[in-house]
């Protein structure tokens, strides 16, 4: 029952991959005209198949890059499609796919991948770590007051669903990734995105800000209600800026739409601070708070050198079961990262130094809950200090 092979996939199967992916997440198989909105959108050579002969589990990736704490940036896989068929899971057929694209990675050079995980307890085992969490917010649109001192921001321009999809790209592109775990949109990502606000069932609109310098921020959204008279929800779907300015300007432009009871949005940063803006900081309500990026380092060499410490430095024992080579000890300090024979202060696992690396998790609040052993009196004090950021990790873009 486990006598399976993993390949790459060919381009006449994506399809058939695509649709058991969504058979996974009990979604119903895609029409012709959908499978041709998107079928360019699949890159070459980036997704895996498991076949008994016939295809039982599949998972792909896209090429990108990701914000590293210091602002560098490095290679990153955007994993996506992840699904085993119902009749073949807990038989090693995830596994066999995961080892593969690993070992595709490694090849080409990207030491690291990201993913949105369907159910938290699936890829820890894999070496992924929980890295970015997100918010989830809801604004009292006919209650909040923007207070005195919160920035007047600048001009808006409005945007109806053609300019929105025509200009998508251009103005996400134009806009720093200042946080770590931020990730570059492939152009395979946009074809996706197209077709989702396409069968949107209420209008798309996009609010474009503009600052001294120009376009600095947008906002996409759409307003639902049950029925005419029923309260109005405005829905933000994608929210970026550049500066204090753009987020305040959006915002205000937002509070100003007529007809809307309540302003939500999903998956923000957690220290975004929108309740500062008002007057009543209760009028910003967090609804939620959850995992949003899965971050696994596959070479952790080249990804504990790829970003900036400050503090005293520490070393950090790696332990990974399932990329052997990436297990041992490493040095980390205002200086770097080298791989070391030196005793280590702390002692924890792949998916746990996939937590702490974007600065989303102190390694203290890891050691309180047994995931990191500390071995040395201010261990973790230092850790604390050498893995923090100034600002929350966050990704920003679904895929």
């Amino acid at each position: 029952m486990s006598d399976f092979s993993v390949r790459l996939l060919r381009s006449d199967e994506e399809r058939a991959a695509t649709d058991l992916f969504r058979r996974a997440l009990h979604v119903k198989e895609m029409t012709d005209e959908e499978w041709s909105a998107i079928a360019t959108s699949m890159q070459p050579d980036r997704g895996f198949g498991a076949f008994d002969p016939e295809l039982i589990g599949t998972v792909r990736s896209f090429d990108s890059e990701v914000t590293v704490p210091g602002g560098g940036t490095t290679p990153l896989a955007a994993v996506s499609l992840v699904g085993v068929r119902a009749d073949r899971i807990r038989r090693g057929v995830l596994t066999a796919l995961m080892r593969a694209q690993f070992e595709d990675f490694a090849a080409r050079g990207v030491p690291a991948a990201m993913l949105h995980a369907s159910e938290g307890a699936i890829y820890g085992r894999f070496g992924y770590g929980n890295a970015v969490r997100a918010k989830s917010i809801e604004v009292d649109r006919r209650r909040a007051r923007f207070r005195p001192e919160a920035p007047a921001g600048g001009e808006i321009s409005v945007l109806d669903l053609e300019s929105t999809i025509e200009r998508w790209p251009s103005l996400f592109d134009a806009l720093p990734r200042t946080r770590p775990g931020m990730i570059a949109r492939s152009p395979n990502l946009w074809p996706g995105y197209e077709r989702e606000v396409r069968r949107a069932t209420t209008p798309v609109t996009t609010a474009v800000h503009q600052g001294p310098d120009g376009n600095d921020g947008f906002v996409t959204y759409t307003v639902e209600r049950a029925h005419f008279g029923a309260p109005a929800q405005l829905k933000i779907h994608s929210f970026h800026y550049a500066n204090p300015d753009a987020f305040a300007g959006v915002w205000r432009y937002l509070l100003s739409v007529d007809l809307v009871d309540s302003i939500t949005a999903e998956k923000r940063p957690l220290d975004e601070p929108v309740e500062l803006l008002f007057t009543d900081p209760r009028d910003a309500a967090v609804t939620k708070v959850q995992d949003e990026g899965w971050f696994r380092l596959v070479d952790v060499e080249t990804m504990l050198g790829a970003r900036t410490y400050q503090g005293e430095p520490v070393v950090i024992e790696v332990t990974d079961p399932f990329l052997e080579h990436n297990s041992g000890r490493y040095r980390l300090s205002e200086d770097g990262a080298i791989r070391t024979i030196e005793p280590a202060d702390l002692e924890l696992h792949a998916d746990t130094l996939s937590m702490v690396y974007l600065g989303g998790w102190r390694p203290s609040d890891l050691a309180f809950a047994g995931r990191i052993r500390a071995t040395g009196e201010t261990a973790l004090e230092r850790a604390d200090q050498l893995f923090a950021t100034r600002v929350n990790p966050w990704c920003g873009t679904f895929f």
